[in-house]
């Protein structure tokens, strides 16, 4: 059984010392922040870098133009007395204020154990700086400054546009809490308005919307007519009208007539809080596939140090290579194999299909519970408000011939319903146009209520009655009704048989389409139901159901989830949250569908806002489209590190081709960026 997902623990880093002394990335996985905190302090990262890369540019022309490598390189020679001291404390502002936060980073890793990406970064320009400030006091060799500058200036740059990047992939809250207004107009007793910020609302206040404007909180209207844009919360893309008693959804867009609203949620209870919990826990929740990436980093920087002493040795020991030579190919080693676009490759993909289901109306709660939802072999759908309405709707009116048409006996039958409690008539008063006022209203025990309506005597009743009075009817065709688990109520008219009316749980258009998708994809379809078995085999049957529990009780869903589980199947189960509970907590991945403006469904792993059972399909192509660019750029990742250390060790130097330390961070920065656009290209699929 899968573990509650509230049980989960996520691994905290160490609290952030300062936007320098933390600059490991690789770890991008949410795992420490707090909300804005956490992306104010990406903010600040951004600066820094930014900041730290002009400073180091300025200083890298002065360098580069004293460094007797470069000036032979271009045929010059601006050599003067003390330059190589100049040339030494330009490198070491460098050094240590440029690489400060490869320094630091270094320092951090080791203290926890787990050296990554900056131990790597910091061994190189440490060994490039020491050793070209030993040359500067007398040891024989060669300058490396040049390549320390380039080295620093280039890694700063990449770290920019990497933290970027990681910004605008990660922008899924901040978005989500720029679409409350600042203000709103509260309604005085005298009826007249005042602007006061959105966070003195509080329950019961009634505040004026205006056309254009941002709703400001959860609500009812109590007064007015408009249609309202919740596109940026559930993903409906069409306006939803709204009128008295409707409710309305703080940070949706009121298009054209103006609402007074009555505020029922604030704070902490409002959809849109709950929806940024629900982004926020995801972003927070562990990834199967990022642990893989974090070890694969871990590894692959044992093999670069490794590799990096194993090329220093080789060079110096086994081909008589110079310390200085030996000592370029050792920083080339170390720096081309740095795990940053590795560690990058998983948090860039799982911040950008966040931000995309949440757009798309549905919340991922369990990243692992998300990434199983590519492998499902089966989804288990409650019936009853998920693959129907969920409400009674007339579906068929039979007329028996005795002078009244199909719309009059709806008429009658909904004039006498008005005074009614039952579902049914909630049914039949919806499908009827208008009606009229009942004179006298009775209930007949258990058979149906009789009245008198527009002068006339009139009984809605069950087929009970129908049959205790031995009343003839068209038996067949009300059987063949029944059959698709549709309930038939009778309308008698002045003491005649006037005719019936069916009324069924519709079945949704959109489930159709859904069972259909999940066929394609090669996945088992079962309804779950407490109805009776006739009525869920005929929308079994309607809906190309491939298996069918009936007659089930809520505390026995669970126990059927376990059943298909059995048979060594991975399983999801599609509810709505409520008496699905126990169900949703057992299977493999748990779907809580229809939430609507209580999104706080705690069993669900994944919440989807709309009545849309099709969302169950596009949450599973999302979770295979993440999936394959998680894929891609951890090929990408350690493919490109594995096949750029033997050219930075210098194995093909007989050919002529050498690879600078330089070029390496060059070819590593790259390497990242081609991850983050990757990372992107993510997107929905129809």
């Amino acid at each position: 059984m899968k573990q509650d997902h509230r049980d989960h623990q996520h691994d905290n880093d160490d609290d952030h010392k300062g936007h320098e002394g933390n600059a490991d990335h690789s770890d991008h996985d949410h795992g420490d922040h707090g909300g804005h905190s956490h992306r104010e302090h990406h903010k600040q990262m951004v600066q820094d870098f930014k900041f730290r890369f002009w400073w180091v540019l300025v200083l890298t022309l002065p360098i580069l133009a004293l460094s007797p490598m470069i000036q032979h390189f271009l045929g010059v020679e601006w050599k003067f007395s003390g330059d190589s001291w100049i040339l030494a404390v330009l490198s070491s502002v460098v050094f240590f204020f440029g690489g400060w936060p490869f320094l630091s980073g270094l320092v951090d890793e080791l203290k926890k154990k787990q050296p990554g990406m900056m131990t790597l970064i910091g061994l190189a320009i440490s060994i490039a700086y020491f050793y070209s400030t030993a040359v500067v006091f007398g040891f024989e060799g060669d300058l490396l400054y040049w390549e320390l500058s380039t080295l620093v200036g280039i890694m700063l740059l990449g770290h920019w546009v990497e933290m970027r990047s990681v910004l605008s992939a990660s922008s899924a809250l901040e978005e989500l809490a720029e679409l409350l207004p600042g203000q709103a107009h509260r309604v005085k007793e005298d009826g007249s308005t005042e602007d006061v910020p959105v966070e003195e609302l509080k329950q019961g206040d009634r505040v004026l919307i205006k056309p254009g404007e941002k709703i400001p909180a959860d609500g009812n209207v109590v007064k007015g007519e408009s249609s309202v844009n919740e596109a940026m919360l559930t993903g409906e893309s069409k306006p939803v009208d709204k009128a008295k008693g409707d409710e309305v959804i703080g940070g949706s867009v009121n298009e054209k007539g103006s609402l007074t609203i009555e505020i029922s949620k604030t704070g902490d209870d409002s959809f849109l809080s709950q929806v940024m919990n629900l982004v926020e826990e995801a972003q927070q929740s562990k990834s199967r596939t990022q642990d893989l990436a974090n070890r694969a980093a871990f590894w692959l920087t044992i093999v670069a140090i490794s590799a990096g002493l194993i090329t220093f040795g080789a060079w110096v020991f086994f081909t008589g290579q110079s310390f200085d030579f030996a000592m370029n190919r050792t920083v080339a080693v170390m720096v081309i194999t740095c795990p940053h676009a590795l560690g990058l490759a998983i948090p860039l993909v799982v911040s950008r299909s966040t931000s995309i289901a949440a757009t798309n109306g549905f919340l991922i709660r369990d990243r692992a519970a998300f990434e199983q939802a590519r492998n499902l072999d089966a989804v288990i759908f409650d019936k009853t408000g998920t693959l129907t309405e969920g409400t009674f709707t007339v579906t068929d009116i039979l007329n028996f011939g005795n002078d009244f048409t199909d719309d009059e006996i709806l008429k009658y039958a909904a004039s006498l319903e008005t005074n009614s409690e039952h579902p049914l008539a909630k049914g039949i008063l919806e499908k009827a146009d208008e009606t009229w006022e009942p004179d006298e209203f009775n209930s007949i025990t258990g058979k149906g209520i009789e009245g008198t309506v527009n002068r006339k005597s009139v009984k809605v009743v069950s087929p009970g009655y129908i049959r205790e009075h031995e009343l003839s009817y068209r038996e067949e065709e009300v059987e063949e009704i029944s059959s698709q688990g549709k309930t038939v109520v009778f309308v008698i008219i002045d003491d005649q048989l006037a005719g019936a009316i069916a009324l069924g749980d519709e079945i949704r258009e959109s489930s159709k389409h859904a069972i259909n998708a999940l066929h394609e994809m090669g996945i088992e379809c079962i309804m779950l139901t407490g109805d009776n078995k006739q009525t869920a085999e005929y929308v079994a049957k309607e809906l190309g159901i491939d298996q069918v529990f009936a007659e089930v009780l809520p505390d026995e869903k669970a126990d059927k989830v376990k059943e298909v589980q059995n048979q060594g199947k991975l399983v999801a189960m599609t509810g709505d949250g409520v008496n699905d509970a126990p169900a949703l907590a057992t299977a493999d991945v748990g779907i809580a569908i229809g939430a609507g403006s209580d999104v706080a469904v705690e069993t669900g792993d994944i919440v989807l806002v709309k009545d849309n059972p099709e969302d169950v399909t596009a949450l599973i192509k999302l979770s295979k489209a993440t999936y394959r660019k998680m894929v891609q750029n951890l090929w990408w990742a350690s493919g490109y590190n594995i096949g750029a250390i033997p050219l930075a060790a210098g194995a093909l130097y007989t050919f002529g081709i050498i690879l600078s330390p330089a070029l390496g961070a060059i070819l590593m920065s790259l390497s990242t960026v081609i991850v983050a656009i990757n990372a992107r290209f993510l997107k929905m699929e129809t």
